[in-house]
């Protein structure tokens, strides 16, 4: 089995410890040598890797994570919503619609019906680390990011599990085209159709269906996400839902937040998912 390197891919590992360094001592501003020198880089080829991945400076990036910056962003968003429904749109982000759809099947179905469903995969590197991307002919249906120091076999494992009795090949050069098209700079004009093929109960397609409502450097709460299925009591079952979903930033469970500004956890690292929301808000406001 091969597994692919990041010699020519941005060093994800050590943006992620610029960015845990940098918010445990954010209070204190440390200056560009020291976050440098924490990373084993000079100034100047830290300075060029970071703003090469984000588009800006690593404290400027600092300062979208912060309480009151994301306060801001989910009132922003909030007026969104409201705006799109006045409009009578169906969606925050038609573009988004347009580029990715879902289907789904529930465990008793894909029990009865599933067995013998081929399934591509590959590792590949991404500007969040390493990936596990799995393809049907029915689409995506699995997405992961392997941990900084992790086992990318364990994922894998982790992947047949979820689809067990399915049949399982791998593919480097399918899934890169994937990969290419989920996380390269396509602009809507030459973007591809992204569609997904998800296992889950009818309640955590409702969630999920209204993760991909949220635009790209945008943030929404897990009450809002209860109010747009409305089942606005079901804030435990929401989060459990958000938390189960296997398929990583194109659903995008990192847009959600807690209502006073935290980030709160991440099945894929809180860190992954601060790094997540920091690129795509310095992508969306930059543009």
């Amino acid at each position: 089995m091969t597994l692919t390197t990041h010699d020519d891919h941005i060093n994800y590992q050590r943006i992620e410890q610029a960015i845990s360094y940098l918010e445990e001592n954010f209070h204190r501003q440390p200056e560009l040598d020291e976050v440098a020198e924490k990373v084993h880089l000079s100034p100047f080829h830290f300075q060029r890797i970071f703003t090469t991945w984000a588009g800006i400076s690593p404290k400027r990036f600092l300062q979208f994570l912060t309480v009151g910056f994301l306060k801001e962003r989910l009132t922003a968003s909030k007026n969104l919503v409201e705006a799109a429904e006045s409009a009578g749109l169906s969606s925050q982000s038609r573009v988004y619609d347009l580029f990715t759809t879902l289907e789904a099947v529930t465990p008793q179905e894909y029990k009865q019906r599933g067995s013998g469903i081929n399934i591509e995969f590959g590792f590949h590197e991404t500007p969040f680390g390493q990936c596990l991307i799995g393809v049907t002919e029915r689409g995506v249906c699995w997405l992961s990011f392997i941990p900084t120091d992790g086992d990318p076999l364990q994922d894998l494992e982790t992947m047949k599990e979820h689809w067990h009795n399915s049949i399982f090949h791998q593919d480097q050069d399918i899934t890169k085209s994937f990969t290419d098209q989920i996380f390269g700079d396509h602009s809507v004009s030459t973007r591809k159709k992204i569609h997904l093929f998800v296992k889950g109960t009818n309640f955590q397609v409702k969630v999920w269906e209204a993760l991909l409502k949220i635009p790209m450097g945008n943030v929404t709460t897990y009450q809002n996400i209860a109010t747009q299925i409305q089942n606005a009591n079901a804030l435990q079952a929401v989060g459990s839902a958000v938390g189960s979903n296997h398929i990583a930033y194109l659903i995008p469970c990192h847009r959600v937040i807690r209502k006073d500004g935290i980030l709160g956890e991440y099945r894929w690292s809180s860190v992954r998912k601060k790094s997540l929301i920091g690129w795509e808000m310095a992508k969306s406001i930059n543009n």
